[in-house]
């Protein structure tokens, strides 16, 4: 029967049956026939696996992220990043690993990453003549940070499976992805040495960018600062950092709308079906 449900598995994943159905299916085959477990114990188990109070934070850092998106921060990030290092060999390149890096700093999400960085960053360094898969695996790659630098939702969900606590995970990720960071700019250095860069940005136009992106920049400061202050839970720092994002997209930058902020309520929901479906059945 194990063996069964292991090929059954395999099955439905070869025919890309989404993965939260290729869990429940195959384990329910095990657990129901080969285990005698009746129907209620899956449900109980799912139901205790998506209970735990620290899972609140995800659903909240993924707004927070789309709201930073929609509300310009994402806009400001890359100008910053750019007027950094896009006259270095592979700046372009570089300023998409860094601006990844500050996103993570207070979204969490990585498909939040990917479309708040990347749909900004891609197309201008295809344009300046970077390979196409070189940008797109750079992206995906880049936005891998998401998952070590806190805040990180990849470090809740193992918080809420192991019961280590949050702001241990969270310490626990800082180095190891700025360790991710720095290799990935050392690679993108030399891989990229020959393609052409951006201008010199002048010091006055740094300095502009820094300003403009500086409300961004405090973010992280707001989420960390409140958790190892002991001011605030891991959940409570996630809803004052969709708060805080909410309120710098319609009072600073006014890029953000009644019309888009629904629109990041609707993709945070999606999101967070999809999560908590995997993290649902992945239990069975």
């Amino acid at each position: 029967m194990y063996i069964f449900s292991l090929a059954l598995s395999t099955f439905l994943l070869a025919i890309s049956l989404p993965i939260f159905l290729v869990f429940a299916i195959g384990s329910s085959v095990a657990a129901i026939w080969g285990l005698n477990l009746p129907w209620s114990t899956l449900i109980q188990i799912s139901f205790q696996a998506l209970a735990k109070h620290v899972l609140i934070a995800v659903p909240l850092f993924i707004f927070a992220g789309m709201a930073m998106l929609r509300g310009g921060a994402a806009s400001r990030l890359v100008s910053f990043a750019t007027a950094l290092v896009g006259h270095w060999p592979g700046g372009l390149g570089i300023a998409m690993v860094i601006a990844m890096g500050f996103f993570a700093a207070f979204c969490g999400s990585i498909l939040a990453a990917i479309t708040a960085i990347g749909t900004i960053m891609m197309p201008k360094m295809v344009e300046q003549g970077y390979p196409t898969p070189f940008v797109v695996v750079l992206a995906a790659s880049a936005a891998l940070l998401e998952a070590l630098i806190p805040p990180s939702n990849a470090a809740i969900l193992f918080s809420a499976l192991t019961y280590v606590p949050v702001s241990k995970t969270f310490a626990a990720g800082v180095i190891p992805g700025m360790i991710l960071l720095v290799l990935m700019v050392l690679l993108v250095l030399f891989k990229c040495r020959h393609i052409k860069t951006d201008k010199k940005a002048s010091f006055k136009e740094r300095i502009s960018s820094f300003v403009s992106a500086l409300p961004a920049l405090i973010t992280p400061v707001i989420i960390l600062g409140g958790i190892y202050a002991g001011f605030l839970t891991p959940s409570e720092s996630a809803a004052v950092a969709g708060v805080y994002a909410v309120a710098i997209g319609f009072l600073i930058y006014k890029e953000l709308t009644i019309s888009s902020l629904l629109s990041c309520l609707k993709e945070t929901a999606i999101i967070t079906a999809v999560i908590f479906s995997i993290i649902a059945t992945a239990t069975f």
